[in-house]
């Protein structure tokens, strides 16, 4: 089966990649992705063998080096001894890779250009283009069909998001003549540089803001304190406890009540999304959440060790499970004071310092946290300063949001530059251009003669030390 360019516009022509029906534009023609380059697989060497691993100079592209249009390197190399013994395959330079088989295939095909010599991972393919058709182009004709792609050529009924690779090579684009594919390539490639500047300032940006939010919170304790205030530690603050661990023989029972665990628990948010269930009989009380409970993260990368948010009664009667620290205040301190307390000591590092690392977690067990210094000011200057904070956080959300609304500008930029590209609006049209049927009509026959062509039986080396027979 074809799989077309678009929806039928209800007249017989299909609809363009930008939208809208219409001829093609002058001198292009129709081809499939499996008609414009031979297609290769990838596989894994075997990490049992560490002599494939071990002193590499082949690049072994994985989807963790995808990101760039371009690849400039992989992370990692291969020996050369795994093409004769492993299921890994060199692909040629200027060849387009992309990934086949990730949960990313959710929201995005990850599509790089490989301008050199590569062997792929078992969840890629790579197109090399026939003669006739421009390499680069090509990498910008499958990132114009992401959409498509998304939408018609994933497999159904599988727990990893992968493509069908019969429907994807039967995935359809509008191929221009040789000289306009890069006509169109280096104009694509000189707007996306533009592009990508703004974007990076964009990411500076968001570093600032995240900068400007921290020294927020920082600042809003004084050190050294002033006279007026108090300093005493976590433990005499408030009561600290840890949650409840899970057991499989308490994934039932007749006290199912919901717990929060670390995947809820962000900064100064708690997330329901996910919230699982565990039998709580008979200890219901111990680990019960009250509103204005705060919740730290036992468990986290070391920087976002101790990560708070208060509990706000929701979900209702929710408790929590050892991943995570409860932190109940004393009558002299304000819940949102203990959190403005608390992400203070995650941004400058406090945490870390009391942590334990095991396997790249670390842990902050409740025993250190009593021990931390906890300063504060009269309640009512607490809720000043908390009310003062949220302000000027409020701010800093403020420009955040601005900033996501040109990040949704700049995607938007870039998917109006690829429908300009490939719907021939781009850049000019030249009569004089070979038109593309001609090239894909050349391409049709050397395929066709390639297949009719005798293959030759490959010969086997004579073991050492004997001769090879004569033939």
């Amino acid at each position: 089966m074809t799989l077309g360019l678009g929806a039928d516009s209800g007249d017989g022509q299909e609809e363009l990649p930008g939208g809208g029906a219409g001829e093609l534009p002058p001198g292009w023609a129709r081809a499939t992705l499996g008609e414009l380059g031979e297609w290769y697989g990838g596989g894994t060497p075997s990490k049992k063998r560490p002599e494939f691993w071990t002193d590499g100079t082949i690049p072994w592209l994985s989807p963790k080096d995808m990101g760039p249009d371009i690849l400039v390197a992989t992370q990692d190399l291969i020996h050369k001894s795994a093409l004769d013994d492993s299921p890994v395959k060199l692909v040629p330079g200027g060849s387009v890779a992309l990934v086949v088989r990730s949960g990313i295939l959710e929201r995005k095909v990850p599509v790089t250009y490989v301008p050199f010599e590569v062997t792929l991972n078992q969840d890629m393919k790579a197109v090399k283009p026939y003669e006739g058709i421009d390499d680069r182009w090509l990498a910008w004709a499958i990132r114009a069909r992401e959409q498509y792609i998304l939408e018609n050529c994933r497999k159904r009924g599988t727990t990893v998001a992968s493509l069908e690779m019969p429907w994807l090579m039967d995935t359809e684009v509008l191929v221009p003549p040789l000289a306009e594919q890069r006509r169109i390539a280096a104009e694509v490639e000189q707007q996306i540089t533009h592009i990508e500047a703004g974007e990076e300032a964009l990411r500076v940006g968001f570093r600032k803001i995240d900068e400007f939010r921290k020294s927020i919170i920082c600042s809003a304790i004084p050190d050294p304190l002033p006279d007026d205030w108090d300093e005493v530690t976590v433990g005499e603050a408030g009561k600290v406890d840890l949650g409840r661990q899970r057991h499989p023989s308490w994934h039932s029972g007749p006290e199912m009540k919901p717990y929060l665990r670390v995947a809820n628990v962000f900064e100064d948010h708690i997330d329901t999304s996910d919230v699982k269930e565990m039998d709580f009989s008979g200890t219901e009380e111990k680990y019960a959440l009250k509103d204005g409970d705060v919740l730290l993260n036992e468990g986290q990368s070391p920087h976002l060790l101790g990560r708070p948010a208060i509990y706000r009664g929701t979900p209702e009667g929710a408790a929590f499970q050892n991943t995570l620290l409860r932190f109940r205040p004393n009558s002299r301190i304000t819940s949102e004071w203990a959190l403005l307390v608390f992400r203070r000591h995650m941004h400058t590092g406090r945490f870390m310092k009391e942590s334990r690392i095991t396997t790249n977690i670390a842990h902050l067990s409740a025993a250190r946290l009593k021990t931390i210094e906890f300063p504060f000011p009269s309640v009512d200057r607490q809720e000043l300063i908390v009310k003062q904070v949220r302000r000027q956080l409020e701010d800093a959300d403020r420009m955040d949001a601005e900033l996501r609304g040109v990040t949704t500008g700049s995607a938007d930029l870039r998917a109006a530059l690829l429908n300009a590209a490939f719907t021939g609006t781009l850049v000019p049209q030249d009569p004089a251009d070979e038109p593309a049927s001609n090239l894909l009509d050349r391409i049709r026959a050397a395929r066709a003669t390639a297949q009719k062509a005798p293959r030759k039986r490959k010969q086997r080396s004579a073991p050492p030390g004997q001769e090879e027979l004569p033939q």
